[in-house]
């Protein structure tokens, strides 16, 4: 036992000494710690609040209402799922509660940034289990909207994912609703990466847009490793019954009991991202990720001028070289820096040596840096990688 403590010290000695540049990590505030840490993990709560399959639950009911009552109002939704394990099973349920086993989904393509879960086809249950048609983005890592279209158009899916895992531009969620509207296919935003931006203000909200959003609790949200459902006026409008179906997809669907010490950090990370100091958090995040972007593209000048996918938002993909991208990662965590290898987009190398990396600002902002700091970073990642 003492060795796994000796680990997790470790651990936590090395994330403090590194430099966190992988977009989908960050540092929780010592209440959602306290929460996840908390006797509610001795706490088992089958079913939903007043809906219990075991007693003792009337504390806990509270705990889960007060999570669910947060989040509707930080997102703008009018019925909230807080029970789902991660993003992967929230992306599930929301398959099982609308569609039947062949149906058609469209989802981005992994390689151009898209997640696993939106119809990667062959070796995930979203591919697997429902026939995909994946779209693409252009030569500027950009989707092209007018393309959508015309493959939406074509291929007639009944569910479309609007959602991304490696894309540094700003989604526009009214065009992904008026082509989900033209035929007639249930439009589902996974704002995982961008949830933080979303209610700091400093990104679009698909609220108006989609049926129902989807997301993980950490990354840019700054809160525990879990995820949400939510359904909107629209998704309620098109079928009154959506909530029922989305809560019974999630349970008994595909889980069991809730992590409840999970839902207590939820609640906490909301009431935490409901507050002016977080929408300047949120703001610093793209303020620095532009700084990073400068001090590389200073970096990389003369000889090798280094290739970036530009940013809007949190993160950015660099352009190593082909399949130089894990290569570029090993050296980066050599110098203490820590990104994560990435494909570029219509990349010619495979998924385990890619040709890039993937950067983004959210821990580190949390951490309290500035423009400043991600300037010189971003120079040294340049030397680093081009040289």
């Amino acid at each position: 036992m003492d060795k796994i403590f000796d680990l997790i010290e470790q651990e936590e000695i090395y994330q403090s000494d590194t430099i966190r540049l992988i977009p989908s990590e960050n540092f929780v505030s010592e209440n959602v710690k306290r929460a996840l840490g908390s006797g509610l993990t001795n706490k088992y709560a089958e079913g939903y609040p007043g809906k219990r399959y075991y007693q003792g639950n009337k504390i806990v009911d509270e705990i889960e209402n007060l999570a669910i009552e947060r989040g509707k109002k930080l997102f703008g939704v009018e019925h909230l799922n807080v029970q789902p394990y991660s993003g992967s099973p929230a992306n599930a349920a929301v398959l099982m509660a609308l569609l039947e086993p062949g149906d058609k989904i469209c989802g981005m393509k992994l390689s151009a940034g898209g997640h696993l879960t939106h119809g990667h086809p062959k070796i995930t249950f979203s591919g697997k289990y429902f026939n995909s048609a994946q779209y693409d983005v252009d030569e500027k890592g950009k989707i092209d909207y007018k393309k959508l279209r015309e493959m939406v158009m074509m291929e007639k899916p009944k569910l479309i994912f609007a959602g991304t895992t490696a894309y540094p531009w700003i989604l526009d969620w009214k065009k992904f609703g008026e082509i989900a509207e033209s035929v007639g296919a249930w439009l589902v935003a996974d704002i995982s990466h961008i949830a933080g931006l979303v209610v700091g203000g400093v990104h679009p909200s698909p609220v108006d847009f989609a049926h129902i959003i989807t997301s993980t609790t950490h990354k840019s949200l700054r809160g525990p490793r879990g995820a949400i459902i939510g359904v909107t006026k629209l998704g309620l409008n098109k079928d009154s019954e959506l909530n029922k179906k989305i809560d019974r997809a999630v349970f008994p669907g595909l889980q069991g009991g809730p992590h409840m010490n999970t839902i207590a950090a939820m609640a906490v990370a909301f009431e935490e991202a409901d507050t002016p100091e977080f929408k300047k958090y949120a703001e610093q995040i793209v303020k620095n990720a532009q700084a990073l972007k400068k001090g590389l593209m200073m970096g990389g000048t003369g000889q090798c001028p280094i290739r970036i996918f530009g940013t809007e938002n949190h993160l950015m993909v660099v352009d190593c070289g082909f399949e130089r991208g894990k290569e570029a990662a090993v050296k980066l965590e050599e110098a203490g820096i820590i990104v994560n290898a990435n494909t570029i987009p219509h990349d010619k190398a495979g998924p385990f040596k890619p040709s890039g990396i993937r950067i983004g600002t959210p821990a580190m902002t949390t951490k309290g840096w500035k423009e400043k700091e991600f300037e010189e970073v971003g120079k040294k990642i340049a030397k680093i990688v081009v040289g």
